[in-house]
C-alpha cells in the first residue's frame, strides 16, 4: 500500500523510517520549495471562425452548442469567443 492510499483512507497508522531516509525525504522538499512557483498559463481565446475552423464544424454548430450548454462563447466587448482550454477538451473527447 502507497503512502497516498493511507493518506485517502485516513487510517491512523504509524510509520517506521530510517534516518538516511527521512533526510532524502527532507532534502527533495526543500530542493523542492526552491524552485520557484510557475504562473498558471494565461487563457487564450479563440473566435467562431477559429474554433469551428478547429472542431471542423460550421459556425451555425457553435451557436447551436451555444444554447445546449455544450460549449459556452465568451462575451468580450461585442465579440464572441471560445476559451481554448473549452475547445481543446472537446477535441480530446
Amino acid at each position: 500500500m502507497s503512502i497516498n492510499e493511507i493518506l485517502k483512507t485516513g487510517a491512523n497508522v504509524q510509520l517506521v523510517i530510517n534516518a538516511l531516509e527521512l533526510k532524502e525525504v527532507f532534502l527533495k522538499w526543500a530542493e523542492d520549495m526552491r524552485q520557484p512557483n510557475t504562473a498558471p498559463k494565461a487563457e487564450s481565446y479563440l473566435s467562431a471562425q477559429e474554433t469551428a475552423d478547429k472542431l471542423g464544424v460550421d459556425v451555425s454548430t457553435l451557436w447551436r452548442w451555444d444554447k445546449s450548454g455544450y460549449l459556452k462563447k465568451i462575451k468580450i466587448g461585442n465579440k464572441t469567443r471560445y476559451r481554448e482550454s473549452d475547445v481543446l477538451k472537446l477535441m480530446e473527447g
